[in-house]
């Protein structure tokens, strides 16, 4: 088949990874695999690198500035323009399936079923805490798709909360989390704690109250220092002027280091000793929580569902409330105290971790919903001419 995947960005953090992860399986079974991406970065070449023909073309995302009152003038030349846009690239591609990530691309799975073509869509947000109204809002899509693809039972259970309609759709996928090239061990002996953050830069994420935590850690007279990996999304510069003065209004310039976004986190979380994941609202799934366990780092999380369904099994991950920077503290010095405990059980956990989100058995797995979306007779096909 020639199978069309649509993102709604292009660079490689977490629903990315997954995206390419998803069109790389979709390869891989032998379908031929079209990336339409609205801007050129990192994602593209990745995506080459599996033999994806990438596009880059005008659609319509639905960023949530779009929504506020005095942008719905953009919004509705942007909704427009992306729909006779999209249209194009499906008339010119004429895809025999379609996989569209994320609920940011309101339009195409009404397009693609407008234009028969079967659908799998994956869903990665998930905020329990929104208003009905706006989740059934950025669900509504869905009931377009032939098949939902969840990342989480978190947001399997919102999305049948919001829209018992979708209930028949979904199915929970869990994401595909590459481990580390070489295994890097965690220190024997802690001289000085060093705390590490990997995400985006935005109040939501909340790499402020990491900031904070190493600030009560220093007044507690604990040695320690952070790494801060990411960057902000556009229009979001004016939080990363906020972190920097923060930095330097709590005395801290000297021990944290900001290396701005690097899509190889590997060496970063090897440098550290404890990794922290403070999200201060839904979490749909933890990848970097996730990460930080197959880097057998001890990991500390906020207690929200999707990151305590992501990483509560494993004995090296301890959980906080969420915004709680004493609550932080008092979980690195836990880990610090705990210290010969967590490096013994660090290399189990990272084992688990690793069968559980199995890049391949990923790959093989939405290969195969989109097949079964496509039709019995073309999986049938598919699976008879496989070696």
């Amino acid at each position: 088949m020639l199978v069309l995947v649509v993102h709604p960005g292009a660079e490689l953090y977490g629903a990315d990874r997954v995206t390419l992860e998803s069109a790389a399986g979709l390869s891989a079974a032998g379908h031929t695999v079209v990336a339409a991406l609205p801007e050129h970065g990192p994602l593209a070449a990745a995506l080459e690198s599996f033999g994806v023909r990438v596009v880059v073309s005008r659609m319509f995302v639905l960023r949530k500035q779009l929504l506020r009152p005095r942008n719905w003038p953009a919004l509705m030349a942007a909704a427009v323009g992306g729909f006779v846009e999209s249209w194009r690239l499906i008339s010119r591609h004429r895809p025999d399936a379609a996989y569209v990530s994320t609920v940011v691309l309101p339009q195409w799975p009404m397009l693609l079923r407008l234009r028969r073509v079967p659908t799998v869509t994956h869903v990665h947000e998930a905020e329990a805490d929104s208003l009905w109204a706006l989740r059934a809002f950025l669900y509504a899509p869905q009931l377009w798709a032939h098949t939902v693809i969840a990342n989480s039972r978190f947001t399997a259970d919102l999305l049948r909360r919001t829209l018992p309609s979708l209930r028949r759709k979904i199915r929970v996928v869990a994401n595909p989390i590459p481990g580390p090239p070489a295994s890097a061990p965690p220190r024997e002996h802690l001289d000085s704690i060093r705390i590490g953050y990997v995400g985006r830069l935005s109040p939501r994420k909340a790499p402020d109250v990491v900031v904070r935590a190493l600030a009560v850690l220093r007044d507690r007279g604990r040695s320690a220092r952070l790494e801060i990996v990411g960057d902000v999304f556009r229009g979001y510069e004016w939080y990363s002027a906020e972190l920097r003065a923060l930095i330097t209004a709590e005395g801290l310039t000297e021990v944290v280091t900001t290396h701005g976004y690097d899509p190889d986190i590997w060496p970063h979380v090897a440098a550290c000793d404890v990794m922290i994941v403070p999200s201060r609202t839904d979490e749909s799934f933890g990848n970097t929580a996730v990460e930080s366990v197959l880097g057998e780092r001890p990991v500390i999380v906020s207690d929200l569902r999707g990151l305590r369904e992501a990483v509560s099994e494993y004995p090296t991950s301890r959980i906080v409330p969420a915004g709680d920077a004493e609550a932080v503290a008092d979980a690195v010095e836990d880990i610090i105290d705990t210290w010969s405990d967590v490096v013994s059980l660090a290399p189990a956990a990272a084992a688990e971790a690793s069968a559980r989100h199995s890049v391949e058995t990923y790959r093989q797995t939405v290969a195969a919903a989109v097949e079964n979306a496509a039709g019995p007779t073309n999986s049938a096909f598919m699976e008879n001419s496989r070696p």
